[in-house]
C-alpha cells in the first residue's frame, strides 16, 4: 500500500500539486487520470523519488519515503518496478538483454539464475521466442510487454506505468490491460497507472484518483465513475458523443438490473 498525505509540490509560484491526499491499494490496479497538466507526472515523480514534495508525506508500506536517508531511498527503489511510457528499452540490447538488466545491476544472481529469471518473466507476458530479437524487430505491443516483464524481474513490490497504452491500438491496448491486472492480482503488487485512457479506467480502475489543475476532484472506482456527479470530471471522460451515448446504455443496464433484482427478490419473497 502507498498512502499519500497532504502532498504539495510548487514550482516557482506555479503550484502543482495543492494538499494531495490518497491511498494506493495493494493487490489492485490504481489509475491517476486528469487533462495534461494536471500535475499527474509530477505526483508520480514525487512517489518515485524523483522529486520532492514541499510538504506532505508518502508512505510506502508504512514507511515514510519523505523522511528516509538516501541509502533506505536506494533500498526502496529496488522495490519499485517501471513500465515507461516509451518502453524505454536499450536499442543496441536484445530483449533477453533488456529484461536481465535490473538483475545484472541490483542482484548477486550467477548469469545462468538471470537468464532463467528472464525466461520466467518472458513466458509470463507471452513472449517466450523473443529472446534474442532487437526492439526494432518487434512490435509496439511486443515492447510494452517486454517493458513489463523487465520492470516485474526483480520481483517489486510497487509497478508504476506511465501510459501503457500510449501508440498501440485498441485491441492490444485491452491485452496489456488484461496483463497488468493479472499481474497486479497474481503477485500482489500495488500498481499506479497514470493513463488517459478511457478503456483502461472501465477495464481496470479498482481505484481512481481524477486531478485537476493541481487538486484531487474526485476518487473511486470503475463502478462508481458511471454515476458520479462531477462536472468537471465527466467532461473529461465523456469529451465525445460516442462516449456520452455508451455512459447513457450503461447506465440504463444497471437501472435495469436494478429493477430485474428487485423483481427478483418480489418473486422469491
Amino acid at each position: 500500500m502507498i498512502e499519500i498525505r497532504n502532498i504539495k509540490k510548487n514550482f516557482g509560484e506555479k503550484v502543482v500539486l495543492d494538499d494531495i491526499s490518497a491511498v494506493m491499494a495493494t493487490g489492485k490496479c490504481n489509475l491517476i487520470i486528469g487533462t495534461s497538466g494536471s500535475g499527474k507526472t509530477v505526483l508520480t515523480k514525487c512517489m518515485v523519488g524523483l522529486f520532492e514534495p514541499d510538504a506532505g508525506n508518502i508512505l510506502f508500506d508504512g514507511q515514510d519515503m519523505t523522511a528516509m536517508q538516501e541509502e533506505d531511498r536506494k533500498m526502496l527503489r529496488q522495490q519499485i518496478g517501471m513500465l515507461f511510457q516509451g518502453s524505454a528499452l536499450f536499442d543496441s540490447m536484445t530483449v533477453e538483454q533488456n529484461v536481465m538488466f535490473p538483475l545484472d545491476m541490483f542482484s548477486t544472481m550467477t548469469l545462468a539464475e538471470r537468464k532463467k529469471r528472464a525466461d520466467e518473466v518472458l513466458e509470463r507476458v507471452n513472449l517466450k521466442d523473443a529472446h534474442k530479437k532487437y526492439p526494432a524487430e518487434i512490435s509496439g505491443g511486443m515492447r510494452k510487454r517486454v517493458g513489463i516483464a523487465r520492470a516485474i524481474v526483480l520481483n517489486p513490490k510497487y509497478l508504476f506505468c506511465d501510459e501503457p497504452n500510449s501508440g498501440l491500438d485498441p485491441q492490444t491496448s485491452l491485452l496489456i490491460d488484461k496483463l497488468i491486472k493479472e499481474i497486479t492480482t497474481d503477485y500482489n503488487i500495488t500498481t499506479i497507472v497514470v493513463t488517459h485512457d478511457m478503456n483502461s479506467v472501465m477495464e481496470i480502475g479498482d481505484n481512481i484518483v481524477y486531478l485537476y489543475q493541481g487538486k484531487k476532484e474526485w476518487e473511486g472506482n470503475n463502478k462508481e465513475i458511471i454515476f458520479n456527479k462531477n462536472e468537471r470530471l465527466n467532461g473529461f471522460i465523456f469529451a465525445s458523443d460516442f462516449l456520452q451515448d455508451a455512459k447513457d446504455m450503461r447506465m440504463l443496464e444497471m437501472k435495469g438490473k436494478i429493477s430485474n433484482d428487485r423483481n427478483m427478490d418480489e418473486m422469491l419473497k
